[in-house]
């Protein structure tokens, strides 16, 4: 019985560039200390792949010496990472209580209604995910996304909703 509970069939190694490029942030720990790169790790395979498999996080275990489990567990603790393959543009939308108050969840709502998705779903064309998530951090500006996990967007009215899905499709290759 695995350890990590969604295990692939087959594996697909990482390639040599992700290797150096987990090398490096390796480095930059003491040896005895290569398992603080973990989130590293797993945001250079995000990066490179898009999201993080099961298989993914066992080679990541496996190359900085932890448990399998060790990495789930911080896989999953993070909502940056994505579990499953994503959309070209990932949209989380805070609903926590600041941001309800201030109309997050109807954010969250006329996002899901204009894409013809619901929360946690990606739009057929692979294009957009729409993902629910805790505080942002930016609750005076509330109610706010954050765009592939970097680029917070605040005060999203749903006319700025709308601005916003007709850029990124502009955006997008």
């Amino acid at each position: 019985m695995s350890s990590n509970p969604a295990s692939p069939a087959a594996s697909v190694p990482l390639s040599a560039a992700t290797l150096a490029r987990f090398a490096k942030e390796v480095a930059k720990f003491p040896p005895d200390q290569q398992q603080s790169a973990v989130m590293a790790c797993l945001a250079i395979v995000q990066q490179e792949q898009g999201w993080v498999s099961a298989d993914a996080e066992n080679q990541i275990a496996g190359y900085l010496g932890m448990a399998p489990i060790a990495v789930h567990e911080v896989t999953t603790f993070y909502n940056m990472y994505n579990q499953q393959p994503v959309g070209r543009f990932k949209l989380n939308v805070c609903t926590n209580l600041p941001c309800q108050l201030r109309n997050g969840q109807q954010a969250l709502e006329h996002l899901c209604h204009r894409l013809g998705i619901e929360a946690g779903g990606t739009t057929p064309d692979g294009l957009f995910t729409v993902q629910q998530s805790e505080c942002l951090g930016a609750c005076a500006d509330a109610p706010v996304m954050l765009v592939n996990d970097r680029q917070m967007i605040s005060f999203m009215s749903p006319d700025r909703i709308d601005e916003l899905v007709d850029t990124l499709k502009v955006q997008a290759p």
